[in-house]
């Protein structure tokens, strides 16, 4: 280990004692040497060593010496909190203002860690209250976000920019504190002259921030301050969709579109009503999947804000989103109160449109038979086609429902084994590809054509692979199903097995003999428990 390293090493674990021996014994020590991860001065006042970084600036070290995920000593110390050494440094001639590190500035990283002594003297020593750069954009966002009031005020009371945009999911420094709930930053940026309707960030604006994480008392503060109940902006498009979205405290995620989407996410039905009582359009649309309010808290399951956003006057056959409209959302997630609300709010139960065609396909799907029941005695028509041609029987079949087909078949669906959506997939088509193997065996049995092609030359077996669905596969090709048939791309079912990655269809066609073309019950014995073909 050269001296220089061996420096290195000392000063990054404050061993003061082996610093100064080396210093004083080694003539060959670097104390500028580069190193990926920053200088020897950097290290020590990350250490804290006050003693340490003496003796280096005393032996020569470069006091602005850049690298290091804190850009500088100056930003090392001021990070972790090290009053003394951000003086020594300051006294050595850092410059206060210097670039570079994770918060782009001494000042940002003393604020971000609400070291108020340290903002103190940075900002005696001249430090750009304003300088942009680094994790938050600037210092002022970075005392907000993280809550420190202190040093939020003694920021401003030296001319920070109330208004300026950030960085990162705060986009600016109302919002930033509006998202951690903090009222009293909120209060003093406000009485500073923040611009309450301020676009940027995550949340697009302060009031959808808040409406997403619930802070009723926060809402209430920015609408009595100008807040737009119904700007637009952000993944959640405006605040009312926020507030939507939320109102399960265990939703998985999604994302909508407004303050209103985002307060039915977190909410909940208190700061919904707020919304509304204030002009909240609760037939807006927007967000990351284009739906509105009503679509979100369907999908959250929040019965009573349904039933508030029905009486507030809520479309219940908009258009729009993932899922078309809101009774599909239903359908899907298997809402039988919803969607006996919504069905008595007049909703259409036959609106077409969205992910999966219509209400009764998306129910078919998730294989959800007390909706699909309901949806029928509503008027629901089993045999027609969705826009892209699909019946609801394929539908269900592509879910793999437990039990689907025959509960389809009794519910007075068609048993239409030849059909095509416009994509050329047959009820085989769907069956293979959902694991279906109840609905295969029926089709089978009916004398349906195993071998059956669809618009891109894919046999129901090239389905199955791509599906990964094993006793599907197995069953097609014991039955008889061409293995060597080749699609558009040329591709067999074994290539699309191989391509897709599904490990289990690869070892259990490619131990098959290939050069047999059709497996007959003559030339293969199935051997479940090996997952193969055993010839």
């Amino acid at each position: 280990m050269g001296n220089s390293t061996a420096l290195y090493v000392a000063a990054d674990g404050g061993h003061e004692t082996i610093v100064k021996l080396l210093l004083a014994r080694s003539s060959d020590v670097d104390v500028n040497a580069p190193n990926m991860h920053g200088s020897i001065l950097h290290r020590a006042a990350l250490a804290g060593s006050w003693l340490t970084c003496k003796l280096l600036l005393d032996n020569g070290a470069d006091v602005n010496a850049q690298g290091g995920v804190c850009g500088n000593a100056l930003q090392a110390a001021a990070e972790r909190g090290h009053e003394a050494i951000v003086k020594l440094l300051l006294d050595k001639g850092a410059d206060v203002n210097a670039q570079g590190g994770e918060y782009g500035n001494a000042l940002q990283a003393a604020a971000e860690c609400g070291r108020e002594v340290i903002v103190k003297m940075l900002l005696d020593k001249g430090a750009d209250v304003n300088a942009q750069g680094g994790k938050y954009g600037n210092a002022l966002q970075a005392a907000a976000e993280r809550g420190h009031e202190v040093i939020v005020k003694l920021l401003l009371d030296k001319g920070a920019d109330v208004n300026a945009q950030g960085r990162g999911y705060g986009g600016n420094a109302l919002q930033a504190a509006a998202e951690r709930g903090g009222e009293a930053i909120v209060k003093l940026l406000l009485d500073k002259g923040a611009d309450v309707n301020a676009q940027g960030g995550l949340f697009g604006n302060a009031l959808q921030a808040v409406a997403f994480y619930g802070h009723e008392v926060l809402v209430k503060m920015l609408l009595d301050k100008g807040a737009d109940v119904n700007a637009q902006g952000g993944d959640y498009g405006n605040a009312l969709q926020a507030a939507v979205e939320r109102a399960d405290v265990n939703a998985q995620g999604g994302k909508y579109g407004n303050a209103l989407q985002a307060a039915a996410e977190l909410g909940g039905e208190a700061i919904v009503k707020l919304l509304l009582d204030k002009g909240a359009d609760v037939n807006a649309q927007g967000g990351e999947y284009g739906g509105n309010a009503l679509q979100a808290v369907v999908e959250r399951g929040s019965e009573a804000i349904v039933k508030l956003l029905l009486d507030k006057g809520a479309d219940v056959n908009a258009q729009g989103g993932f899922f078309g409209n809101a009774l599909q959302v239903a359908a899907f997630r298997g809402s039988e109160v919803i969607v006996k609300m919504l069905l008595d709010k007049g909703a259409d139960v036959n609106a077409q449109g969205g992910h999966f065609g219509n209400a009764l396909q998306a129910a078919a799907y998730d294989g959800h038979k007390e909706v699909l029941k309901a949806l029928v005695q509503k008027g629901a028509e089993m045999n027609k086609t969705d826009l892209q041609g699909r019946l609801v029987l394929q539908l269900g079949m592509r879910g793999s429902s437990s039990g689907m087909t025959d509960y389809l078949l009794s519910m007075g669906a068609r048993a239409d084994w030849i059909h095509t959506d416009s994509q050329g997939c047959s009820a085989l088509h769907f069956a293979a590809s959902g694991g279906c193997l109840e609905a295969v065996k029926l089709m089978h049995s009916s004398g349906v054509d195993l071998d059956i092609l669809d618009s891109h030359r894919w046999t129901p077996l090239h389905w199955a692979c791509r599906s990964n669905n094993l006793e599907t596969v197995r069953y097609l090709a014991f039955s008889g199903s061409d293995l060597q048939a080749e699609n558009m791309q040329g591709q067999t079912p074994l290539d699309v097995a191989r391509f897709c990655d599904k490990r289990d269809v690869v070892n259990l066609l490619s131990r098959y003999n290939h050069s047999a073309g059709k497996a007959t019950r003559q030339e293969a014995v199935i051997a479940p428990a090996e997952g193969h073909f055993r010839l």
